[in-house]
């Protein structure tokens, strides 16, 4: 297999795996408080699968990476250039970090039935360690000093933010899925979906702050007329567009969706509403995976800051 599409189909798998487990655990709950107060109660098995599937991912991806470092394909790989990539850089450090992170993640989900509170807790604190880990495989680790410790930092945020935004998605089309326990349910997912309205918008500044600072630490202000002149830009530009796809339809959510939800609940019927909100996740959710897949591809690429 081509090394170059590993690594891009690992580092996609890595993302969207790991960003999702994240997500899910922040807004996940046990079903044994107050139902309105998190966005859905998932299944400890989806967010164990999640975080073994973001290991195994991990994997592929080191040895991806170590692959084209040396300029062979994988069967060429041999063992001390792949361990002097693990036990003598950052990256190494980090992928040790996310694999041990990402089994405690697995390892408090598969608990989460019996001690529900203190694994809960264990699964979120993993799946951030995690997400931080992902920094230090894109360009945000291609600076030094001051600017690097700034460009690591913004990325993190950058991660966590949409992690958050993709595990928001994910929760609420499990509440709406079809087929749901009754106007109970989605009563619960208009609660959730308008206690989401202000940590969204919040998640939304995030993302757009951090990637302004990464808009100017890899393209640069005096590249951006030339951005569709070249493969990184022209991804780039398309990226925007999705992102700007995905403010449009959490608007719709927000402000169209959502209230007809509520109205439906109140007179006992909410399947056509539910069918319209479900529509629109999976179309925002569409847009995630989508934008998750350049995010993978973008970072094998050298930004115009770096030519």
């Amino acid at each position: 297999m081509d090394v170059a599409a590993l690594l891009i189909g690992a580092r996609f798998a890595v993302y969207a795996t790991i960003l999702a487990a994240f997500g899910i655990a922040l807004f996940g709950d046990d079903r044994r408080g107050d139902a309105a107060t998190d966005v859905t109660a998932p299944s400890g098995a989806l967010l164990a699968t999640l975080a073994l599937t973001g290991a195994v991912a991990s994997v592929a991806q080191i040895l991806a990476m170590a692959a084209s470092m040396a300029g062979v394909g994988i069967s060429g790989l041999d063992r001390a250039t792949l361990m002097d990539l693990i036990a003598a850089s950052a990256i190494g450090y980090a992928w040790l970090l996310r694999i041990g992170a990402l089994i405690a993640v697995a390892l408090a989900a598969l608990a989460l039935r019996r001690f529900p509170k203190t694994m809960r807790a264990t699964s979120f604190v993993g799946a951030t360690i995690a997400v931080a880990t992902l920094a230090w495989t894109g360009h945000g680790a291609m600076d030094d000093g001051a600017i690097g410790w700034f460009h690591l930092m913004a990325d993190i945020v950058h991660l966590l933010a949409a992690g958050a935004w993709l595990g928001a998605i994910v929760s609420l089309l499990l509440l709406l899925r079809p087929g749901a326990s009754g106007l109970g349910q989605v009563a619960h997912a208009h609660q959730a979906l308008d206690r989401f309205a202000v940590t969204g918008t919040l998640l939304v500044a995030l993302i757009i702050a951090t990637g302004v600072a990464n808009m100017w630490l890899l393209v640069g202000w005096s590249h951006l007329m030339s951005l569709g002149t070249a493969d990184y830009g022209r991804l780039l530009l398309l990226k925007l567009a999705l992102f700007s796809a995905m403010l449009g339809l959490a608007a719709a959510n927000r402000f169209r969706l959502t209230p007809a939800l509520g109205r439906a609940v109140v007179i006992g019927d909410s399947v056509a509403a539910s069918a319209a909100l479900r529509r629109s996740l999976v179309t925002e959710l569409t847009c995630v995976v989508s934008i998750l897949a350049l995010v993978a591809w973008l970072g094998t690429l050298s930004p115009p800051t770096s030519m």
